[in-house]
Order: C-alpha cells, then structure tokens, then sequence
C-alpha cells in the first residue's frame, strides 16, 4: 500500500513538473517570437524618446517624437536597404528623412560601416565624398556631406527622386573597397510626408 501511495506520488509530481516546462517553454516561444517579429519588422526605436515604428507604406517606417523644450513635432521616415555591406551582415545600410513642425529638415545615407575618408572639399570646407546614385533609370553622381566618418548629408533633389522612385542605389567607397546598398522605396505614402514634412516627389535632377 506504501509503496502504491509513493509511486502514484510521483508520477502526479512527474506530470505536475512537465507541466510546468510545458507552460515555461510555451512563454519563451512567445517572447521569442514577439521579439523576433519586432526585429524582422524593424519597427523598435533606438531612440529615447521616440515612439516605435509605424508603416509609412511599403518598406518604409516612420517614428514620431516630441521635443522636450519646445513641444515641436518630429517626424523620421526610414528606408532600410535590400541589402548589408561586407562588414556588417547584421545590420542594413539606411535612408532617414527628418521633419520638423510640417518642414523638411535633413536627410541623411548611414551605410552602417565606417566610410572612406572624404575625398574633396564642399564650399564652405566641408568634408565630401563622391557618391554615384541610381534612380529608376537615372544616374548620376553626387557630393554629400561627410559627417564624422559615418553618415552622409544627402541632398534635397535626391530625397525628393528617391521618394517617387521604384529603384534607388548608392554606390561610395568604403574601407573594404567600393560597395553599393541598394533600396526598393516604391509604396511610400506621399500624403503622410506632405504633412510631416511639406515634401512631394520629384524627379531627380543630375546637376
């Protein structure tokens, strides 16, 4: 009879403990595909203040934030590109456009790797580098603001080409030689950057 009790004891212990594992594992997988998705979507914010990622069509994202002092609205739409450059497989060069209260502000090409040192001067002293750019079927090549060995300045007329394009590729040097990130910008919501930024698509123009 003692020995019937024991071995009924334990099994009961047995299925309660695999029970738990069940559960415990059930929430890990959970969690895991939570954070998983959130990665893959690539709507996580690395910026305090900065509300997550929301879709701005297509591949594109946008956060939404609120300056601290001045309660002026921001607005940053990310592109982030088809592809990674040999030094950092984890981690795909981007296009941010930034807006602030209705109004373009910036834009900039981060390619996620240190880039080659600038290689002229802009009229003021700035650091440049040479870039060669794709949009659609036009192709040009354009000097864009070196800023501090990892992004760069783009300017307006390419925001404005690559908003509208279905193709959009930026070719540089970078300290494991020439590499080219290469974006698909087609489905963005004009309308929403028109209010955020007062910024429509254009053609690109090649001077």
């Amino acid at each position: 009879m003692n020995l019937s009790r024991w071995f009924r004891k334990a099994i009961s212990s047995a299925l309660t403990a695999r029970a738990a594992l069940l559960s415990l594992a059930a929430v890990f997988f959970v969690v895991g595909a939570a954070a998983s998705a959130c990665a893959q979507g690539g709507a996580m914010t690395p910026y305090q203040g900065e509300s997550d990622g929301v879709s701005a069509g297509g591949k594109w994202l946008e956060f939404d934030s609120t300056d601290k002092m001045t309660g002026a609205k921001k607005a940053r739409f990310e592109l982030q590109a088809n592809n990674y450059f040999r030094e950092d497989p984890d981690y795909e060069p981007r296009v941010n456009l930034v807006c602030h209260d209705g109004k373009f502000k910036f834009a900039d090409f981060n390619p996620g790797v240190r880039l080659a040192p600038p290689n002229r001067p802009g009229w003021w002293g700035q650091p440049q580098l040479r870039v060669e750019v794709r949009v659609d079927d036009t192709h040009y090549f354009k000097f864009w603001n070196w800023e501090r060995g990892r992004f760069l300045s783009m300017d307006k007329g390419t925001v404005r080409g690559l908003m509208g394009a279905q193709i959009f590729n930026v070719a540089l040097p970078t300290r494991s030689g020439r590499q080219i990130a290469e974006f698909s910008p087609g489905g963005l919501n004009f309308d929403r950057v028109r209010e955020a930024c007062d910024l429509t698509p254009k053609k690109p123009s090649t001077d």
